[in-house]
């Protein structure tokens, strides 16, 4: 089963927690539009990667097998230690590197879209990272650490930086000055000119001090998260796809060749001037713009609310059934699972058309449970089919309750 269905309920556990701290100082660190986007991108990130992680990992499988240096022991503590030090480091240059070089900006930019800074937004992962970062780790292939170790120790890197997404913990002291931590990782979200990329340590912050990408957080400075593009979205989809379509776009428009490559590896936010000049974009200016916040109903924020509880089950379910699963089965349950997760942002953003597709994604998973007596794939009682078609049912009227309800003028703050 995968490690992460284990995860999952202390995450919210944990936002649950800090949403609690931040309400007892008077503060709200949640917006359910935000919130839903940046776990709904985490969910899509873990369930694409159902089918990612083959390519990921079996390239580090084929190159360690074709010939790695060393015969390290998936036994031997040392070998897992100095297996965590060493993906640490990597992980460091391709972090560095994904702020650096546009295609890999592409990817990463997933994780910096959100304008708040919560536990929420470490769940705010890339699908599409898979396609080029397994270069950065193929050293440790080649040293010899196992698959299992490799696994593990990324698993183990990337649960770490859970905890650093947020503004409820201060200043560490010694703490700051060796490991990535909230007070370091917060600078790294700003766009402001002097937090501008830096400190992308993963566990251990030595690494932005010996390369000089380290600073310390002002409070003279208040960080401003995003980035200086801003989404304006909550679409999963488009919040993966709209870097490189930006890219593809000024690409296809150069007029030289060697520009419709430099695109592609320049630092992000380089254009040709050319392009440029025929298609320019306004300046950055971090304290002109408002917090994208569409407005919503009470009705519609109790909605999404249970709709996305209820989406983050299923969505435990399919990691926790996949690797037992059909190729076709896991790909419906994918996709429907997506479809869902698209439909329910566009609500929040005020989409009225969205409201076809939810009530579309309920009916079809209602009218696929009763014709097959399963749940994509999961045989089910009379009893448990009873209770997924009433509560489709119950979604459905929800659904259309709301929607025929006027538009709403309220924001989305609730936590």
């Amino acid at each position: 089963m995968n490690p992460i269905v284990y995860a999952i309920p202390v995450f919210f556990l944990l936002m649950g927690i800090e949403a609690l701290v931040a309400r007892a100082r008077g503060r709200r660190v949640y917006r359910i539009g935000d919130a839903v986007s940046s776990i709904g991108l985490g969910a899509v990130s873990q369930v694409t990667g159902v089918f990612s992680k083959v390519m990921m990992v079996g390239i580090y499988v084929w190159v360690y097998e074709q010939g790695h240096w060393l015969d390290l022991s998936a036994s031997s503590v040392w070998v897992w230690l100095i297996g965590l030090l060493i993906y640490d480091f990597l992980y460091y240059w391709h972090h560095r590197l994904g702020h650096e070089v546009a295609v890999l900006w592409a990817a990463h930019v997933v994780h910096h879209q959100s304008e708040e800074f919560n536990l929420s937004t470490a769940l705010r992962q890339t699908s599409s990272g898979f396609l080029l970062g397994w270069v950065f780790y193929l050293p440790m292939a080649l040293l010899g650490f196992p698959p299992l170790v490799f696994v593990a120790v990324g698993l183990i890197d990337l649960l770490y930086q859970y905890w650093i997404h947020t503004e409820q913990v201060g200043r560490l002291g010694w703490f700051d000055r060796v490991f990535a931590s909230p007070s370091n990782h917060r600078v790294h979200h700003g766009v402001n000119d002097v937090y501008l990329d830096k400190n992308y340590g993963g566990i251990l912050i030595v690494w932005d001090r010996l390369f000089g990408t380290f600073i310390e957080e002002d409070d003279k400075e208040p960080v401003i998260y995003g980035t200086r593009a801003p989404l304006r979205r909550f679409d999963p989809i488009w919040a993966n796809l709209e870097v490189y379509a930006a890219l593809a776009f000024d690409a296809w428009h150069a007029r030289r060749w060697r520009d419709k490559f430099l695109v592609w590896i320049k630092p992000p936010g380089w254009r040709p001037d050319d392009v440029a000049a025929r298609f320019p974009k306004p300046g950055f200016d971090p304290h002109a713009r408002a917090k994208y916040d569409p407005p919503t109903s009470p009705a519609l924020r109790r909605y999404a609310f249970v709709q996305f509880a209820l989406l983050m089950v299923a969505g435990m379910d399919f990691l926790a059934r996949a690797d037992g699963m059909s190729l076709g089965g896991s790909g419906l349950y994918a996709a429907w699972l997506v479809v869902s997760l698209v439909a329910l942002t566009g609500l929040l953003e005020n989409r009225r058309p969205w409201w076809l597709i939810e009530t579309g994604r309920l009916v079809f998973a209602a009218v696929l449970a009763g014709w097959s007596s399963a749940w994509f794939g999961l045989p089910l009682s009379r009893v448990s089919l009873a209770l997924i078609v009433m509560t489709l049912g119950l979604s459905l009227a929800g659904a259309l309750v709301v929607a025929l309800r006027p538009r709403a003028a309220s924001t989305q703050s609730f936590a």
